[in-house]
């Protein structure tokens, strides 16, 4: 059977439509839509449209309030805190990387912390958007709990994805987007939807054993990446994201599935760089260009075709499903398929025939 592949610009179209059934703004839309979309094409589909059925699921349930607006309720030189009041995660997001880069263009760095906001999709879509402006952004933020502390065996952090963009010339950007656990827990849903087991080493169960099996991985514990080592990234995220900012923080992060009752209170922190008060920007172009072509250009492993550089196979993964469709995951197509006909939004208008 001939795989279905969906234009990527009608599927935000689709999301659009969705959102704007559930009573949020045209613009929000619009910016939550185009995040969601941003994962997919470029095949993170744990962060991609499987997020809209519960997106909007929390939004008619009062849990997300798009009627507001995200605020900033304190500003001192480079350094600002921005309340998100419970508004859609991307939308906060975008929200605190404008001001930060604002800050960065005034102070040469801009630093906005974030409180009371939800789930902000991929890391990457910000990054990517402080890249064209031809600024280095760092951006983090916590998650519920799903990884045990080392030693641990009960949830305590999330999975507190840690992101950097940096702008190149020719050369795809730079641009590391991970979590802290060895997976996301969003890939661990996206296995347990299709059916599949997951790697080894992902994962305990609720005894603290390891597991291949990921109904009992999201009943157990995920596992931080390099040990120690990933618990200490973790931590020193939540530290930012939480403590810092008067977010949620360890267990107090609010589930965005298994919880019907609480906002979740994410917190995001968002540093921008001028690279222009260090160097003019076409130098730093160039050199990164060099820099990446002199990484490229070492000698390969047994096994390996050639050196990627961070966000690169992404980079043009993107590029490739612009031009040829995206292949949503059946699971979550059969998601939106229902999602769309109980809010008479149709997505095989989305379908490239």
């Amino acid at each position: 059977m001939r795989r279905k592949l969906y234009e990527w610009k009608r599927l935000e179209r689709f999301a659009e439509e969705i959102f704007a059934r559930a009573k949020v703004s045209p613009a929000d839309a619009e910016t939550v839509a185009r995040s969601l979309v941003h994962a997919d094409l470029r095949g993170v589909h744990s962060h991609g449209l499987a997020r809209l059925p519960v997106y909007v699921q929390r939004v008619q349930a009062g849990l997300i309030d798009p009627g507001t607006r995200p605020e900033i309720i304190r500003q001192e030189g480079a350094t600002a805190l921005l309340d998100g009041k419970n508004q859609l995660g991307a939308v906060v997001g975008d929200a605190a990387l404008h001001a930060a880069s604002e800050l960065a263009k005034r102070y040469g760095t801009g630093i906005v912390g974030v409180r009371a906001s939800n789930h902000f999709g991929a890391c990457s879509y910000f990054a990517l958007q402080a890249v064209e402006k031809g600024q280095i952004l760092l951006v983090m933020s916590n998650a519920p709990a799903t990884m045990a502390p080392t030693g641990g065996i009960r949830p305590f952090f999330g999975s507190n994805p840690i992101a950097v963009g940096v702008p190149t010339g020719e050369e795809p950007p730079f641009v590391l987007d991970m979590a802290t656990t060895v997976a996301a827990r969003g890939k661990i849903a996206l296995a347990m939807q299709k059916g599949e087991a997951i790697p080894p080493g992902w994962a305990i169960d609720e005894q603290g054993e390891a597991t291949t099996d990921p109904a009992k991985a999201l009943r157990g514990a995920l596992l931080p990446i390099g040990g120690a080592k990933g618990y200490g990234l973790a931590m020193f995220a939540d530290i930012f994201c939480g403590l810092l900012t008067g977010a949620g923080h360890g267990p107090g992060v609010q589930s965005l599935y298994d919880n019907a009752d609480h906002p979740q209170n994410v917190g995001h922190f968002f540093w921008v760089i001028d690279i222009d008060r260090f160097m003019p920007l076409p130098v730093f172009r160039q050199q990164m260009d060099h820099y990446l072509r002199q990484i490229k250009a070492e000698p390969h492993a047994t096994g390996h075709e050639k050196i990627w550089i961070p966000g690169e196979k992404e980079w043009f993964l993107a590029e490739q499903h612009m031009k040829e469709g995206i292949p949503l995951p059946e699971k979550v197509a059969a998601e939106l398929e229902a999602l769309g006909a109980v809010l008479g939004v149709d997505l095989e208008e989305a379908l490239i025939r």
